[in-house]
């Protein structure tokens, strides 16, 4: 009994740490691409003056 309670207690953090793992993925994914477009959004094109 002990060690059914034990392997559903293992699986349950096991599958929260991949979880937490897919989450983080995501977050640094979206952090990237914001960062991505923001720096694209500032960019200046060649031959062009930015105060124009």
């Amino acid at each position: 009994m002990l060690s059914a309670i034990l392997t559903w207690i293992g699986a349950m953090l096991g599958i929260a740490v991949l979880l937490a793992m897919a989450f983080g993925a995501f977050v640094l994914d979206y952090n990237d691409a914001r960062g991505n477009r923001a720096e694209k959004a500032t960019e200046v094109p060649k031959g062009t003056s930015p105060l124009a």
